[in-house]
């Protein structure tokens, strides 16, 4: 399973990749950001990309080096905001609002390759709320929170935890410009919520995750991709509900292929009725498939 973005998402393109780089349309703006899957050479001469081109990260001294985020700065060839919006529409009538900027870490708050789980998460809300139910999702390692929209725009009751609050905050304005309200905000590690939860007995119809390779918890609790990824997702075992229940798993590290991630899933979860995993990926317009991350959902 290969997926990409929908060709009807106006607001953003990958223009071309290559020499470890890629070139992204995100509304009026056009980035040029570090990209080490992009083996290949580009498409586009180098004076081509320059013209398009309204900012381009540079990596600082700690780029690529396992356990530091990917730190540098932006440098300005064209005029631009520091802070702009896109839009999100698909087929089915999911709508959101995204607040975009330029951070320090290359991120600019959102995954573009993300889009196809979107849409995966709206439709399974949205097929709940039609058997009359409403369905509970969390989402863990949230980040900017695009996820979280998704889930609510289709009418679940949602739980938004990410470590940092900064980034909670971002996606509490992403729900606000996104006319919606009522999603629960939580900053905390994701690991002791949910064995809190699983020790409280609640459970949820839809769970999300897309852990970080390392990362730290709000109280200093560190995170380490390789040796807390089973024992997580054997606590979300407890906490998914036995029956009509969804969960997605995204995975970053670039040692891992879907069929690890499928294999870690079904023996960290009971009761699976099905199960698929790929990858996400985006296509330039040459044609180029870049792929991102790797994906798995199962359903119960």
């Amino acid at each position: 399973m290969i997926e990409y973005p929908s060709l009807s998402w106006k607001d953003y393109e990958l223009l071309d990749s290559g020499n470890g780089e890629k070139l992204e349309r995100f509304g009026n703006y056009v980035l040029s950001r570090p990209e080490p899957k992009a083996l290949w050479d580009k498409s586009m001469s180098q004076q081509e990309w320059n013209k398009l081109t309204h900012t381009h990260f540079r990596p600082g001294a700690g780029f690529g080096k396992a356990g530091k985020e990917d730190s540098g700065t932006w440098e300005r060839l064209k005029r631009m905001d520091d802070q702009w919006f896109i839009d999100y529409r698909n087929s089915d009538g999911l709508k959101m609002k995204l607040r975009l900027g330029l951070t320090s870490f290359k991120h600019v708050g959102v995954f573009p390759e993300q889009a196809a789980n979107w849409d995966y998460i709206y439709r399974k809300v949205s097929e709940a709320r039609q058997r009359g139910q409403t369905p509970k999702v969390l989402n863990l390692f949230a980040y900017t929170g695009a996820a979280s929209l998704a889930a609510k725009a289709a009418g679940a009751d949602v739980v938004h935890l990410d470590s940092v609050r900064q980034v909670v905050t971002w996606a509490r304005g992403n729900m606000e410009n996104s006319g919606l309200d009522g999603i629960h905000w939580i900053v905390e590690d994701a690991m002791k919520f949910a064995k809190r939860e699983a020790r409280r007995g609640n459970v949820y119809q839809g769970i999300i995750l897309d852990p970080p390779a390392y990362g730290h918890g709000p109280d200093g609790e560190k995170w380490k991709l390789d040796e807390c990824l089973f024992e997580m997702l054997r606590t979300v075992n407890g906490i998914l509900a036995p029956k009509d229940a969804f969960l997605v798993l995204n995975l970053y590290s670039n040692g891992y292929s879907a069929l690890l991630g499928e294999t870690v899933a079904k023996q960290a979860f009971g009761g699976i009725k099905k199960i698929e995993s790929g990858e996400l990926a985006l296509r330039d317009r040459f044609g180029k498939a870049l792929p991102l991350s790797i994906v798995v959902r199962l359903e119960r």
